[in-house]
Formats: structure tokens, C-alpha cells, sequence
């Protein structure tokens, strides 16, 4: 087979490239040259994908108000926290606000894959520390960036996080069942990779009212990609059960009966006359009124019409038999 030969010369390419330094050719030819350029990283995550956000709010409103409570069992106070809107980021950016010391803790969410971090500021460890023992819950001020916590401290983050997972695993409960297990703890949130830099990150921030030694807040930090087996449930938001559990039946049988056990009013009207203001005005004293008397009487609640009746008595009390059941738009009795 023979060799292909190149298309132009080497002389022609380098005729072809002066022309286009010196601008005696024209170089803004070809189609839809008005057509912008936009970068695309196959790699990177994609957020629009569908994470609902709004879901994650509620369940982290769920998960504060059980924090608070398991944190009160242990420290005899309540924290003073509120969740933010949960975000999604990149991992770096969200290490970038970061300064050690923190209490920087990785953990395994079963059955989500991978890794989640749980950063607890130095001013929470402190003023639950100062609760613990009686006080206050007083913080400190900015800690040396290289400085450890104490076993004592240590201990305290251990209670704070046996609340957190215990609260948090009851908050998603809804959503899915997951465990959790504590796998390392840091200082420094620069050796804690549980993505890269470019990941996609869900940052749900819990931070505390009131602090005078700056922001004071807990971080729960989840993988994007490890939200993706169950995204189709937090797309769903959060549902509250199937309807047959134990307590949805006791409740709906309890709500059943109380209906049941409502008071009603119940009136029978005989007939209508219609008559005008002027009319009304001259009645008298011992004038009669005539009616065409309808083959059956009317029984309503609430001006409803509910039956069709027969008027009669059973021994001295004056009765009504149902005859049939009417609705709504059943016509007024006849004048």
C-alpha cells in the first residue's frame, strides 16, 4: 500500500502560516461563529440532578429538636442551636472557612457509601463541658491551632456525639435506616478527605444562638454521591409511613370515635311558606297561614338536608320515621 501523502507541502504550511500572522489572510470564516463556548467537566458531580433540599430542611428540623432533647438528659440545659438551610458545595470550598482546632470526626453512615465528617466547633465542646459540671455553659476564645483537646474535652465530644447519631439516625428513620459508626477523629479538617476538592458536598450547619466568642455551630457533612442511592425518597420528600403502622390504626380509631361521638342538631321543618317584608309587617295576632303540606317532612342539620320523614307519635312523644336519605341539592319543601 502506498504511503498517503500530506496535503500540502511544507512550503505551502509555511506560507499558510505567515499569511495569518500578518493578517493578509482572513481567519474569521467557518459557521455559527457567534456561538459562545461553555466548559463541561464530564467528571464533576451535578447538582440539578435532583436532591431535594427541602426535605433535608425538614429532617433536620426533626433532628434539633431531638438533639435537644438527648442533650438536656445529659447536660441539664438545652442548647440553644438552629439549622441553617442545608447547602450543597464543593468539599474545598467548604474547607476553605475552616481553622483548627475542630473536633473533626469521621464516620460510616450504613447503608450510605463512603464517608461523612462531623465538625463540632471548639465553643460547643467548652460551654457543654462548663454545663456539665454546673456552670454557665460559658465558652473560651480562639485556641491555638495546634493545641488537643483534653481527655476530659475528649470525653465530653464522645457525649456530644453518642446524642448526635442517636438523634440523627431517629431523623431519617422516615427516609431510610442508617447506622453509625465512628471511624477516626481529627483537629485538623485538612486530613480529613472524605472527597475531593471538586466533589460535591451537602453541608447541613446547626449553629447556636447567642455566642459571644464568635460562631459556634456543628457540621454534619455527607458525599453527594452518597445521598444518590436514596434520592429518589428525598425527592419524594420525607414520608411518615405507609398508613399501617400500629399507631397511625390506634390513632385513626380514636379519631373515629370522636367523630362518632360529635353532637348534632337535628331539626324537622314541616313546610315553607314565602310572604314579603310588607306582609310580614301586617301580620296579626290569630291570622292563619296556609300551606300545601309536602308529602314528607324534612330533617336537616345546619339548614342541611339530611332525610325525607313521616310525622307521627310513639305513645306521648311525637315521632319521625326516616323514610329515605336526601342530599344537598334535593329541592325545598313546596310553599
Amino acid at each position: 500500500m502506498a504511503e498517503s501523502q500530506p496535503l500540502l507541502t511544507p512550503d505551502e504550511l509555511e506560507a499558510l502560516a505567515a499569511a495569518m500572522e500578518d493578517g493578509s489572510m482572513d481567519t474569521e470564516t467557518g459557521y455559527n461563529l457567534d456561538v459562545q463556548v461553555r466548559k463541561h467537566d464530564l467528571t464533576s458531580e451535578d447538582s440539578s440532578l435532583g436532591i431535594n433540599v427541602v426535605s433535608l430542611d425538614m429532617i433536620n428540623e426533626r433532628f434539633i429538636r431531638l438533639f435537644r432533647l438527648g442533650m438536656m438528659e445529659v447536660l441539664r440545659t438545652t442548647p440553644r442551636m438552629n439549622p441553617t438551610r442545608a447547602q450543597i458545595m464543593r468539599f474545598g470550598d467548604y474547607l476553605k472557612n475552616l481553622k483548627p482546632p475542630l473536633s473533626v470526626n469521621i464516620v460510616r453512615m450504613a447503608p450510605l457509601r463512603g464517608y461523612a465528617m462531623v465538625v463540632i466547633e471548639p465553643t460547643v465542646v467548652f460551654s457543654s463541658l462548663d454545663s456539665f459540671f454546673g456552670g454557665f455553659g460559658r465558652g473560651v476564645g480562639q485556641l491555638p491551632a495546634g493545641r488537643l483537646f483534653t481527655p476530659t474535652e475528649s470525653r465530653i465530644i464522645k457525649i456530644i456525639l453518642q446524642v448526635f447519631f442517636r438523634s440523627f439516625k431517629e431523623a431519617w428513620a422516615p427516609v431510610t435506616p442508617v447506622e453509625f459508626e465512628h471511624v477516626s477523629s481529627e483537629i485538623n479538617p485538612q486530613f480529613a478527605q472524605i472527597a475531593d476538592e471538586n466533589d460535591l458536598v451537602v453541608l447541613s450547619r446547626f449553629e447556636s444562638e447567642g455566642s459571644s466568642q464568635g460562631p459556634s455551630y456543628v457540621d454534619m457533612v455527607i458525599p453527594y454521591v452518597a445521598l444518590k442511592p436514596v434520592r429518589d425518597l428525598l425527592r419524594s420528600r420525607v414520608q411518615s409511613g405507609d398508613g399501617n403502622e400500629e399507631s397511625d390504626k390506634a390513632w385513626r380509631t380514636e379519631l373515629t370515635d370522636a367523630v362518632y361521638d360529635a353532637e348534632l342538631e337535628l331539626q324537622v321543618i314541616l313546610g315553607k311558606i314565602g310572604s314579603t317584608l310588607s306582609q310580614l309587617q301586617n301580620f296579626q295576632p290569630g291570622d292563619v297561614l296556609y300551606f300545601k303540606k309536602s308529602d314528607y317532612a324534612r330533617a336537616v342539620v345546619r339548614d342541611l338536608p339530611i332525610y325525607d320523614v313521616e310525622i307521627g307519635a310513639l305513645g306521648s312523644q311525637v315521632a319521625v320515621k326516616i323514610v329515605e336519605s336526601t342530599s344537598p341539592t334535593s329541592p325545598d319543601l313546596q310553599s
